[in-house]
């Protein structure tokens, strides 16, 4: 090696194969390589020049920072995160299914766009659902974000415009009619399940988690305190947020199935389920699936999902003239743009709507047009109102 040249910031030197190599010292000290080598001993002058101006201007960025492989990294991510255990178990899932596959060994200071957009398209011709997908790359983002913030990359390569976004299909409410079949086809331990699910708006885990000292049948109440989630067993924990924890008013319209049912199928004391299984453990998705899904083929309502019940009671309260604040309450969501996805109404209901408008302006038209038949001077009167000047405007000062 020969021709080294010092500089009063960093300095270059000529390597063996002909190329130059620029070094320099970084503000923690220590003498640090250029990335890479220079064809030309001016554009390693050059690259010092403004190695120098970003240390001089607070910009400077360890290139060191970053060298923590992905997978490490977003499970001490999850682990530092106060989440309800569903939620952990959600992004564990998809951090095992989606992101770790592709990402799990690569350094946080190699993940690049190119990478986030090549992960993507993958995903999507692999047949991943769109609602997986956005929630993955929404874990990928905000993982990713805390790596930003603790300065360990120097930008976030998550940058694809509507990734996150979850296109789910809009589905039609159930009628009133159509959930009680529903409840009617369902066994009789099930019944109570259904109809609560609707008329309480409630979630799956919020209804298999319900004890009996929360469900208040005098006041017409229940009061949504602890979920249950299955994560191996089913355990029970917090809701997820603090607007979930609420308290429903129902209709009297489904009491007295309540009543039947805490009767005869649920837990004894006031800490018992109100739903459970036939030998009185917990209830199980899987285990109700298969009466949901005779239910289903037997109503001819084959693609209705469980929180299909949950919709439609949003619905249903939203056409009895809830407003959004009450909306939100009653379904435990603290955002109004989660609460607007279920104002949609049904297409009878909006037709009967259109009706009643219709009905109205038809009627101040026909008394409209009969007082210009009593009175005829007076709407001479109004119709030449019409043709004076407008009055001053009021001034501004």
């Amino acid at each position: 090696m020969a021709g080294k040249k010092n500089r009063s910031f960093g300095n270059v030197r000529t390597l063996a194969s002909g190329r130059f190599q620029a070094r320099y010292r970084g503000p923690d000290g220590r003498l640090r390589n250029a990335s890479m080598t220079f064809a030309t001993k001016k554009a390693a002058e050059r690259w010092l020049t403004l190695k120098e101006a970003e240390i001089v201007r607070g910009d400077w960025f360890d290139p060191d920072s970053g060298s923590v492989r992905f997978a490490e990294y977003a499970e001490q991510w999850v682990e530092e995160r106060d989440l309800a255990p569903r939620s952990a178990d959600l992004y564990r899932s998809l951090l095992r299914l989606h992101l770790n596959p592709t990402f799990g060994d690569m350094l946080l200071k190699d993940i690049k766009e190119p990478h986030v957009r090549a992960w993507r398209a993958s995903r999507r011709k692999s047949k991943v659902g769109k609602s997986t997908l956005a929630k993955a790359y929404r874990l990928l983002r905000a993982v990713l974000n805390t790596a930003l913030r603790d300065k360990l990359i120097r930008e976030n390569p998550c940058q694809l415009e509507g990734a996150g976004q979850e296109e789910s299909e809009e589905r039609p409410a159930l009628s009133v009619a159509e959930v009680f079949k529903l409840a009617d086809a369902v066994p009789p331990r099930y019944r109570a399940l259904v109809l609560l699910a609707a008329f309480g708006s409630l979630r799956w885990g919020e209804a298999v988690g319900l004890r009996r000292r929360f469900l208040d049948l005098d006041a017409r109440t229940v009061t949504v305190r602890e979920v249950a989630y299955e994560l191996g067993g089913v355990r029970f924990g917090p809701p997820k947020s603090k607007a979930s924890r609420r308290t429903v008013q129902l209709p009297g319209l489904i009491v007295d199935d309540l009543q039947a049912h805490v009767d005869a199928f649920a837990n004894p004391g006031p800490d018992g389920l109100v739903f459970v299984g036939e030998r009185g453990n917990p209830l199980r998705r899987a285990n109700f699936s298969q009466y949901w899904q005779r239910a289903r083929a037997s109503t001819g309502l084959p693609g209705v999902r469980f929180h299909d019940l949950r919709h439609a009671g949003n619905t249903f309260a939203a056409e009895a003239g809830a407003s959004l604040r009450e909306l939100m309450t009653r379904m435990g969501h603290s955002s109004t743009r989660a609460a607007l996805v279920y104002l949609h109404a049904r297409d009878d209901r909006a037709r009967e709507l259109a009706d009643s408008l219709g009905e109205r302006a038809a009627r101040e038209l026909a008394e409209s047009a009969d007082r210009v038949e009593e009175d005829p001077d007076e709407a001479d009167k109004e119709a030449a109102a019409f043709d004076e000047p407008d009055e001053d405007p009021p001034s501004a000062n």
